[in-house]
């Protein structure tokens, strides 16, 4: 995989928020993992069942994937038939699978890869494959579906009449997908007022730093000075007098807490991480955490024990997604269909901007209120 460009699409909700970020990582070392390889190998799989699904040649990859399994075989169907929804009722799209765009009009050096790609009836639409399960992505005001778009744009909008934009993200692995549209005309004003004039800081190496959820991926957020001021002063002021915070004040922290954990996780990360190199650290040291036993090799293992007349496996129905992999979804459903339920999810506390329903608790209070 080649190294990213300084001010590349994926990152640009980063740098478009915090434009010296880009300078101050770019010799920070790419390190993969496995949640990226996975992901590589979700894109792949899915390129080549929607090839095949619009008629296009392609080469079945599935044999070669380490991470294939019966969840991503599911997930890469209901990404194909995401796909051909949107293709029902247009009059002869344009389709085009992992199309190559360039941004360089507004960003330096900037190209990127769009998943799907689809022109018809004065519609570009941008589809966008996550296949991550940790944070949820919303296709509204995203950023780097907006610079697919004018890298699109760039290389169709003279051949096709293009007034709307269109962009949708599939997030299958947590049932998330949302679709966002605006005007071309709204698109090129964000991109002349907004989005040129931040690249050429990020290029420079200019602008300000800030902290905030855009620090999640960025490779200096261990270090960062910036995000350290911000929830150094966080933790400061909501411990300060009275004694009991109010409603009020806990909303404040609730809406901050979240990245004030990360903040502390990531410095204990790093921290230990320089220290096992040899760093030291002032009253702090390296030591051997706690461990649990392990067998050396389960298949020694088990034929040690059948050899005493025991049984030493566990036995126990398949999960949901290895049964749909056993019968097949059709069959799954026909047979099982009615022995599947969803429970209720336990409460959760997230801020207004959230789209799901707000959950009615009843309290004891309600159960023996007055009906009258």
């Amino acid at each position: 995989m080649g190294k990213h460009s300084l001010l590349s699409p994926s990152a640009s909700h980063r740098w478009l928020n915090c434009p010296p970020s880009a300078r101050l990582t770019e010799d920070y070392p790419d390190t993969g993992s496995d949640y990226a390889s996975e992901g590589t190998a979700a894109h792949e799989l899915c390129e080549y069942k929607l090839r095949t699904a619009l008629g296009i040649k392609a080469q079945d990859p599935t044999e070669n994937l380490s991470f294939y399994n019966p969840e991503m075989e599911e997930h890469s169907e209901d990404y194909v038939s995401f796909v051909l929804e949107q293709l029902e009722g247009l009059r002869d799209p344009k389709v085009y699978v992992e199309q190559k765009v360039d941004c360089t009009r507004f960003i330096p050096e900037c190209k990127g890869t769009c998943d799907v790609l689809i022109i018809s009836d004065g519609v570009l639409h941008i589809i966008d494959l996550k296949y991550g399960r940790g944070v949820p992505v919303d296709a509204v005001g995203n950023d780097q579906l907006r610079i697919y778009s004018l890298g699109a744009l760039e290389m169709f909008g003279d051949l096709y009449p293009i007034n709307t934009v269109r962009m949708s993200i599939f997030q299958p692995r947590l049932n998330n997908c949302s679709t966002w549209e605006i005007t071309r005309d709204e698109l090129e004003t964000w991109a002349n007022e907004n989005l040129k004039p931040t690249a050429e800081l990020a290029w420079d190496g200019d602008g300000d730093y800030k902290s905030g959820d855009h620090c999640r991926f960025c490779k200096a957020r261990s270090e960062c000075r910036e995000r350290a001021n911000a929830n150094l002063a966080l933790a400061a002021h909501e411990f300060a007098d009275p004694a009991l915070l109010e409603n009020d004040e806990i909303a404040v922290i609730l809406g901050k807490i979240d990245e004030l954990v990360s903040w502390a996780s990531d410095i204990k990360a790093f921290a230990l991480g320089e220290a096992v190199k040899g760093t030291l650290f002032d009253g702090w040291k390296v030591v051997e955490g706690r461990s649990n036993r392990k067998y050396t090799d389960e298949d020694a293992v088990a034929g040690a024990v059948k050899g005493i007349g025991f049984d030493p496996f566990e036995h126990k129905v398949l999960g949901i997604t290895a049964m749909t992999g056993l019968l097949g979804k059709k069959r799954f459903e026909e047979t099982l269909g009615g022995l599947i339920e969803k429970p209720a999810g336990k409460p959760v506390l997230v801020p207004d901007s959230d789209k799901r329903q707000i959950l009615h608790i009843n309290t004891a209070a309600d159960d023996f209120a007055d009906s009258i």
